[in-house]
């Protein structure tokens, strides 16, 4: 039979996921294989990358999407589980599509971030990245697939950088900020947040002799940072008489916190989970390159006949 796409993987796996009280998502590859009939060619076809396999790599689709649902939740490398909401589904139907999966709002959320190029906006919110609408040019379709991509990269982001030490966190927030070009070197950047310092987690000095520092607050948070949060972390830079400040959440501000930072003198830049993410992946902290693709065209200069 064909190679399954990826929305008939995400029940059978959700099963599998159900019979075990964590499941390491490679250990799920044969048994559904077995349970689709796959021959050995069709469990060893090669996405058109080359890269890896096709039937694993759709496998890994139908777990991400799962997960952004809250069906099922990452609790270690290459391991999942399946939450409560996940048994309720398996209760509830006898199959899961986009159509289902939009009915959780941590879904729709996720789906958002997935905005299409502007030419495509009037994809529907059950399209994927295997259903792309033909009226789109394949460069199009690319984008939309890459902003797929990216979007579920963000979201794996967040969710490991709510399950790491505080303190490794903050070590995280330096690193990106220096990988952004601030600092003067390779040991400007401080971590001092278990130093009690004040209400500060980190230091990057912008010169050689620390006339310009920016300090940093990097909370690994869940619920929303308020206004109270940011007040305290504004007193914490008037008693260094700092100007610059930068507060990093793997959460959200509040309205209250975004317009209270517009009201000071000190300069404090907010920056939020997805924000982070984002910076994250522009600049190659904690990811890696897996594929990439060359979009070529015709050298009409080339074919110029003198």
């Amino acid at each position: 039979m064909p190679i399954p796409d990826f929305h008939s993987l995400m029940y059978p796996l959700l099963q599998l996921a159900a019979g075990a009280e964590t499941l390491r998502l490679r250990d799920s590859y044969a048994p559904l294989a077995d349970a689709f009939e796959l021959t050995p060619q069709e469990r060893h076809q090669l996405s058109p990358s080359g890269q890896q396999y096709l039937f694993n790599n759709r496998v890994t689709w139908a777990a991400s999407y799962l997960r952004k649902a809250g069906l099922l939740e990452s609790c270690g490398r290459g391991l999942v589980a399946i939450t409560p909401q996940g048994y309720v589904t398996l209760c509830e139907v006898r199959h899961i599509d986009m159509a289902y999966l939009m009915g959780f709002e941590s879904f729709q959320a996720f789906r958002r971030r997935t905005s299409s190029p502007p030419r495509a906006r009037s994809l529907d919110d059950q399209e994927t990245l295997d259903d792309v609408p033909d009226c789109l040019t394949p460069l199009e379709s690319m984008e939309v697939s890459w902003r797929a991509i990216r979007a579920d990269l963000e979201f794996d982001l967040i969710e490991r950088m709510q399950q790491i030490h505080p303190a490794r966190f903050e070590q995280l927030v330096i690193d990106v900020l220096m990988t952004m070009g601030y600092g003067c070197g390779e040991s400007a950047g401080q971590n001092v947040g278990q130093s009690g310092d004040g209400g500060i987690d980190g230091i990057i000095n912008e010169d050689p002799l620390g006339l310009e520092t920016i300090y940093l607050q990097a909370k690994r948070w869940v619920n929303p940072v308020g206004r109270p949060d940011i007040q305290k972390f504004s007193g914490a830079l008037s008693g260094k008489r700092a100007r610059k400040g930068v507060f990093i959440t793997t959460s959200h501000f509040t309205r209250e916190a975004q317009e209270y930072v517009t009201s000071l003198e000190t300069r404090i830049i907010l920056i939020d989970g997805p924000q982070l993410a984002r910076l994250m992946i522009d600049h190659n902290v904690g990811v890696s390159t897996v594929d990439r693709f060359e979009i070529k065209r015709l050298d009409s200069d080339y074919f110029l006949e003198e």
